[in-house]
C-alpha cells in the first residue's frame, strides 16, 4: 500500500457559474455572500449533463433562469483542496447570459448583482484611462520590475506589463492574463503569503476579492464574453426584445469595456443585417424619440458558417 502521502486524494466534482446580465448599462455578475462568490455547488449524479446539472443548480438557488451557456474552463490545481475533507476540488465553470430587469443588492447567502468592474477597476476604459490604472496598478507594477535582482527577470517582467497593461495597444480581451500578472506581483489579496509582495508597506491592489479563486474565474468568463462579442451575437442574449441603435451601442461598450464610434458602429450593425425596425419609437432616450429594433434571430442560421462582427474601432 502506498504511503499516505503518494496516495491519490478522493476528487469532489464542483460547478461555477459566471451569469450575467446588463443592469443600469452596467455589466453585473449575479454573486453570493456579499459579493466574495460565485454560484457555486456540488455536480449532482442524477442530472443527465454537466449543463443541465448547472441549470438546475443555479435557478434553483438563484431563481434566475439562464438564457444562454457554454462551459468555461475546468480548475483542477493540486491546491484546490477542501479544508475540511481535504478532497481535491476540481471546479467545471460556465458562462451564462441572462436579462434582470431590477437590481438587488447582494446580501448574506442571498443571491445579488454585482458590477464586474468591482473586482477589475482597470478594465473599465470607457470614461478614459481609468484612475486605478495610472494611481495603483502601473506604480506597483513598476516597483515590481526594479526588484528583480537578476536582468534576465527584470526584462521579462517589463516585457510582459507592457504586453498586458500598456495603454496604447490596450488589448480588452486579456483580462486573465492581467489578473494572473498581479497575482504573480503579489498585487492582489487572494494571493496571500505564496508570491511576493511589490510593496509590503502599500495595501493589497485593488478591486474587490472574492474567496478561493473565484475572482480568476470571474476573469475568465469576461475574457471570454469580450472575445464572444467580436464574431458571435451573443450581446443581444443580454438585451430586451426591442431597444434602440444607442442602448445596444452602450450594451456593446459596457461589455468591451470602452467607447466605441457612434457611425461605424451603426454602419456595421446595418451591414451585418442584425437587426430590424420594429416600427415603433421610444420617448425614454432624453430627446427626439429613437426608433426601436429587435433582434433578427434569422441571422444565426444565416451566418452560421461567415460569422458575425460586432465593431470594437476605439473612438477617434
Amino acid at each position: 500500500m502506498p504511503p499516505a502521502a503518494n496516495r491519490p486524494r478522493p476528487i469532489a466534482i464542483e460547478l461555477n457559474a459566471v451569469l450575467v446580465a446588463l443592469i443600469d448599462e452596467e455589466p453585473q455578475v449575479l454573486t453570493l455572500e456579499e459579493g466574495a462568490l460565485l454560484p457555486s455547488g456540488p455536480f449532482e449524479g442524477d442530472h443527465p449533463t454537466l449543463q443541465t446539472g448547472l441549470r438546475a443548480w443555479v435557478e434553483r438557488h438563484t431563481h434566475h433562469p439562464l438564457g444562454y451557456v457554454e462551459q468555461l474552463y475546468t480548475f483542477a490545481d493540486r491546491s484546490r483542496a477542501a479544508a475540511t475533507s481535504g478532497r481535491r476540488i476540481v471546479s467545471i465553470s460556465y458562462l451564462g447570459l441572462t436579462r434582470e430587469l431590477t437590481r438587488e443588492g447582494a446580501g448574506g447567502r442571498e443571491p445579488g448583482w454585482q458590477s464586474w468592474y468591482r473586482y477589475f477597476p482597470w478594465e473599465d476604459w470607457r470614461g478614459g484611462t481609468p484612475a486605478s490604472l495610472a494611481r495603483q496598478v502601473m506604480p506597483r507594477l513598476r516597483r515590481w520590475i526594479d526588484a528583480a535582482t537578476n536582468p534576465a527577470v527584470r526584462r521579462s517582467r517589463r516585457q510582459r506589463v507592457e504586453i498586458n497593461f500598456a495603454e496604447a495597444s490596450w488589448n480588452e480581451d486579456l483580462v486573465l492574463q492581467r489578473y494572473e500578472l498581479l497575482y504573480e506581483a503579489g498585487l492582489v489579496p487572494e494571493a496571500g503569503g505564496r508570491r511576493p509582495v511589490a510593496d509590503p508597506l502599500a495595501p493589497a491592489v485593488i478591486g474587490a476579492p472574492m474567496h478561493y479563486d473565484h475572482r480568476r474565474i470571474l476573469a475568465t468568463g469576461i475574457a471570454r464574453l469580450r472575445a464572444k462579442i467580436k464574431y458571435r451575437p451573443v450581446v443581444f442574449e443580454l438585451m430586451p426584445p426591442d431597444f434602440t441603435l444607442g442602448q445596444l451601442q452602450l450594451a456593446v461598450e459596457a461589455l468591451a469595456g470602452r467607447p466605441l464610434h457612434k457611425q461605424n458602429f451603426r454602419r456595421l450593425i446595418d451591414q451585418q443585417g442584425l437587426v430590424e425596425e420594429t416600427g415603433a419609437v421610444s420617448a425614454e432616450t432624453g430627446g427626439r424619440p429613437a426608433k426601436l429594433y429587435r433582434f433578427r434571430r434569422e441571422i444565426l442560421l444565416e451566418r452560421a458558417v461567415a460569422g458575425t462582427k460586432l465593431p470594437l474601432s476605439r473612438t477617434s
